[in-house]
């Protein structure tokens, strides 16, 4: 039986740090949240896309929801509308940012 010699030389290129991925939710006092792995396919990534997938289904029902409603919605109800919208563009803006610092390192 012969072994198989040991190349020295890596063929391989050098890996490259892996970026901590922005996660589509906060943690305590609303502070952002990151994945650190090497793992893409991992139980957190996974979960971190379903969420953003939910995030923004949710945005874009609100917005439609909001542009029926807002020619004929009372004062006092638009407050929490406004307050609904604020979340889900701030959800969004979280993804986008994510999906953007991923995408930065893939070029």
């Amino acid at each position: 039986m012969r072994a198989n010699p040991v190349s020295t030389e890596s063929t391989d290129a050098p890996e490259l740090p892996h970026e901590p991925r922005l996660l589509p939710w906060t943690g305590q006092e609303g502070r952002p949240c990151y994945l650190i792995t090497d793992d893409h396919g991992g139980p957190v990534s996974r979960l971190a896309d379903a969420t953003e997938s939910i995030q923004l289904g949710m945005g874009t029902e609100l917005l439609a929801h909001a542009h029926e409603l807002l020619p004929v919605t009372p004062r006092g109800e638009l407050r929490f509308l406004a307050e609904r919208l604020t979340g889900a563009l701030r959800d969004a803006l979280r993804v986008a940012e994510s999906r953007g610092q991923r995408l930065d390192r893939l070029n």
